[in-house]
């Protein structure tokens, strides 16, 4: 009788609790599940560049798709919020940063099966350097609301490893220019000039959604 009264007492303090515990900022939500999607499409871009295919290429097509779902249902509630916790430019920016990393993978993935371009040295390093930047991103996200602090730090690491990536671009470019001899070696550097400026948009939009998330500790946290 006793232990079912305790018992009693505890399930409804737990569910007290849970009733006025803190929910999560919907948006922030929306933005980590753009994030995740975003680290699994670098990811398979990592395996295609180890291994290219068409499964791996597919891959990244329905993951972009699936984030561009995620933007949508976040730019819908967007508009139909009055209030929001975080500035609505910053929601929309951070939303559309991780966004347009999803296309630029895609762009880089697409464009190197129909070109029929196969991954280098140097396509595996910026493409290594982007997988890391973007998990960087999903665990700044992840620690927006509760560590600020934290969030900040993967921001840091985020905008380092852009650098790096916006350093391995030139001196790809310069390799590129050295190789020319004829023909299918100009039309080679054409093809891989695209896809290299593909990847250096997407570290161009890391930095975005880091300087982003940085604005957002600033001015909430």
């Amino acid at each position: 009788m006793i232990r079912r009264f305790f018992r009693t007492i505890r399930q409804r303090l737990q569910r007290i609790r849970e009733r006025f515990a803190r929910k999560p900022n919907r948006f922030i939500v929306y933005m980590n599940q753009q994030a995740v999607l975003a680290t699994e499409a670098t990811e398979a871009l990592v395996n295609y560049m180890i291994k290219p295919n068409k499964r791996n290429a597919q891959r990244v097509r329905q993951l972009e798709k699936d984030a561009d779902e995620v933007r949508r249902i976040l730019v819908d509630d967007l508009n139909r919020t009055f209030v929001t916790p975080i500035d609505r430019e910053d929601i929309y920016a951070l939303s559309r940063a991780i966004d347009d990393i999803l296309d630029d993978t895609w762009f880089t993935i697409n464009e190197m099966d129909i070109l029929e371009v196969n991954p280098n040295t140097h396509l595996q390093e910026m493409a290594g350097r982007l997988d890391d930047a973007a998990e960087e991103l999903k665990l700044a996200i992840e620690r927006l609301e509760r560590h600020p602090g934290v969030s900040s730090m993967h921001a840091i690491r985020a905008r380092k490893l852009r650098s790096e990536i916006e350093t391995l671009y030139p001196t790809a470019l310069a390799d590129l220019f050295r190789k020319p001899k004829d023909l299918d070696n100009v039309i080679m550097m054409l093809k891989l000039r695209e896809i290299y400026r593909h990847l250096y948009h997407a570290a161009g939009r890391i930095g975005d959604a880091a300087d982003t998330i940085d604005d957002i500790v600033v001015k909430f946290f």
